[in-house]
């Protein structure tokens, strides 16, 4: 075959379609690339062919499709770590007074030398003289700072004695005005102190349980001051804020900027009409956060909206995932990280669906569900919330502080009263029963306290020691002029049928709360502490508070047996709050209260609940079901400071609670954070680590 037949044949093949095998052609010339190219314009310019290529175009293979609809979001979480979640220590030595002869002097130390000088600074003529009196001791005084905490808040301050101090205990004692910092020991420098981040200043509280002889001692050698310190701010007067540090392979102005915008879409104030975003990017890998007020309460639930917020998700993406997180939330085990992506979007259809999910028949989905709209100021699932309260111990916690944002919400202060005044209903040896739950009705209080502290159900009366309000007035009767000094102590009256309680706090306050106004002491009474008696015969109707002093005349007050004028009494006769906390204490081992005296009633992070697979008696652990812990009790709600957990003691101060049965189960199961709906928040080790221990405690004390 000639050449020529075989180019026609070749050709013929190309236009017709035919799979009729041609012969290998050599390399192209350059006349027969220009004839494919004038082919395929021919090709184009009939539209069959490229008919056929642009629809191919547009009409993508499913796995391709598949693999857009799946394009991995980017979350805040992923790019960034959180600080400012760290607690500082600080610490200083100061001077306690109005001691019963239980004081002493410190043989030259570090601690004497700074305190010494403090007190020069101060204008003290004699500090070695103060400091030898037997009514008066040298401690060292150390506080922790929390996260988030604003200027002129109040932490809780701890004193101790030295070991090699004579003083032997710190009952009755009052810690004189001191200056806390941080400290350290600077390698041949000795010790460094910073700027001052907080001064504090008030009666100490220590143990007034049954203690062994051979721990008393030591027990009296330290003690606290609920609420005794305020947050100066430092050198800057600044409050604490939380940040957000970028991963060092994604550093760049531009992503923190775009983060910061992302935050700012979600969370923003109002100023003057403006927009005033919640987060600002400082750095190149640095981002300041601002905590809204909603959140103040719970911050690190705040933490967890913001690690679930999408960075580069467009808009007809989220519509999408709208649809995704709704099968999300229907889904018990899922139904947590559901919601918290929900509550991160913040949209009117994130609201419809979480709205659905209340509605919906199991209740781990209507809770978080309930979680979510609070936060994000809707009161739909407030109900869910109260029962929640009510009937689940594991949600207890979360569902309370989730109420106390609602505060413009009637329907659900009145709620919280109904806690406060109405029976909790929790299981019991198998069997659901009524119970009145100190933690649930002082839960409840305390919601409803954040909302509005002179509500008429919770307002407080501030008790002042006669001595005090006397330097508040001129000679001539008038009220003079300058701050006001912090009461005794705050009494509040809660008007609440059933079961009598008496409940008294060691951390942030000084605070005495009766459930029940009308509760009476039962006689005989015989109560002593520090410088105050109360006394009351058999069957007597009056109660005798008197006071005690060297060197002054001693004064004495008469009350009926209720138990509200006594406590007031003994604050009118400068009795202190530890001074009442001893009291009462007494009064509830000689069985003179009509109820119970707690302390520190909080409910708990990190209980278990039961999510049960098919359906059975509540309570029981159903056959295929499985325990999960809620949370975590060391991020707790701050709005409910975690407790330390400590082994079972009868004394009631040093100590603090002592934990039950269920909470050492709960230790024993790993709680998903994933799955808890922003109820608590990862964060790097460094940022939940305990404060570091340095400083003035640890520099001469023995191991």
């Amino acid at each position: 075959m000639s050449q020529n037949s075989q180019g026609r044949l070749l050709t013929r093949g190309l236009f017709t379609g035919t799979d009729r095998q041609a012969p290998k052609r050599p390399t192209m010339r350059p006349q027969g690339r220009w004839l494919a190219v004038a082919a395929l314009a021919l090709c184009c310019l009939t539209g069959a062919g490229c008919q056929k290529m642009r629809l191919r175009a547009q009409k993508p293979d499913s796995d391709e499709v598949s693999e857009v609809k799946s394009r991995s979001l980017s979350f805040i979480g992923d790019q960034v770590a959180v600080t400012g979640l760290h607690q500082i220590q600080i610490e200083s030595v100061g001077l306690v007074v109005n001691l019963d002869g239980t004081g002493g002097d410190s043989p030259p130390s570090l601690y004497r030398r700074l305190l010494i000088e403090d007190m020069q600074k101060r204008g003290v003529r004699s500090p070695q003289s103060l400091l030898q009196d037997p009514n008066s001791t040298l401690v060292v005084v150390r506080a922790t700072l929390p996260p988030s905490i604003r200027v002129g808040e109040r932490f809780d301050v701890e004193v101790a004695i030295p070991e090699a101090s004579e003083a032997s205990s710190l009952r009755g004692g009052y810690l004189l005005e001191a200056n806390l910092a941080e400290q350290a020991m600077v390698p041949g420098k000795g010790p460094k102190s910073g700027h001052t981040m907080g001064k504090a200043e008030g009666p100490i509280l220590v143990s007034t349980g049954d203690v062994g002889e051979g721990a008393k001692a030591s027990v009296m050698k330290r003690g606290r001051i609920p609420g005794g310190g305020v947050y100066t701010g430092g050198l800057l007067k600044q409050d604490r804020l939380l940040g957000l540090y970028l991963k060092n392979e994604l550093r760049g102005g531009r992503q923190t900027e775009r983060i910061s915008e992302a935050i700012g879409r979600r969370f923003f104030d109002m100023v003057q009409g403006r927009k005033v975003p919640m987060a600002k990017a400082k750095t190149d890998q640095y981002i300041e956060l601002r905590v809204p007020e909603h959140y103040r309460d719970n911050y690190m639930h705040y933490l967890s909206v913001i690690r679930a917020i999408a960075i580069n998700e467009s808009t007809v993406e989220q519509r999408e995932r709208l649809e995704r997180l709704r099968k999300k939330l229907f889904t018990p085990e899922t139904a947590g990280r559901g919601a918290l992506e929900l509550e991160a979007i913040g949209s009117a259809e994130a609201k419809l669906i979480l709205r659905e999910g209340v509605e919906h028949s199991n209740p781990e989905v209507q809770f978080y569900s309930a979680d979510a709209l609070a936060y994000m100021g809707d009161a739909a699932g407030a109900k869910v919330l109260v029962t929640a309260a009510r009937e689940e111990p594991a949600f207890r916690v979360f569902a309370l502080a989730a109420l106390a944002t609602l505060d413009r919400d009637r329907d659900t202060i009145e709620s919280l009263r109904g806690l406060m005044t109405q029976p909790t209903i929790e299981e019991k040896d198998g069997v659901r029963k009524e119970i009145w739950s100190a933690e649930t009705r002082y839960g409840a209080f305390r919601a409803l306290e954040s909302i509005d502290r002179n509500h008429e159900i919770i307002k407080g009366e501030q008790i002042y020691g006669d001595t005090v309000l006397r330097s508040l007035e001129t000679p001539e009767g008038e009220k003079k002029k300058g701050k006001k000094p912090r009461p005794e102590f705050v009494l509040h009256l809660v008007d609440a049928p059933g079961e009598p309680l008496v409940h008294m706090t060691r951390h942030r306050k000084s605070e005495v709360t009766l459930f029940g106004a009308e509760q009476k002491l039962r006689t005989p009474v015989s109560l002593e502490a520090g410088r105050i008696l109360v006394t009351a015969p058999s069957g007597s109707d009056v109660v005798t508070i008197s006071r005690f002093e060297p060197g002054r005349e001693s004064q004495r007050v008469q009350t009926s047996t209720r138990l509200a004028e006594v406590v007031r009494a003994v604050g009118k006769l400068d009795g202190s709050y530890p001074d009442v906390a001893q009291l009462l204490v007494m009064a509830e081992k000689q069985s003179n209260l009509e109820g119970r005296l707690e302390f520190d009633a909080l409910p708990k992070a990190g209980r278990i609940y039961y999510r049960d697979k098919v359906g059975t008696i509540p309570g029981e652990l159903a056959q295929g079901g499985t325990k999960v812990r809620v949370g975590n009790e060391e991020q707790a709600p701050n709005i409910f400071p975690s407790l330390a957990p400590v082994k079972k003691s009868k004394e009631k101060f040093a100590n603090g609670p002592v934990g039950s049965e269920e909470d050492a189960a709960a230790d024993e199961i790993d709680s998903d954070d994933s799955d808890l709906g922003g109820s608590t928040a990862k964060a790097d080790e460094d940022d939940v680590a305990p404060a570091r221990k340095r400083g003035l405690l640890n520099l001469l004390q023995r191991k």
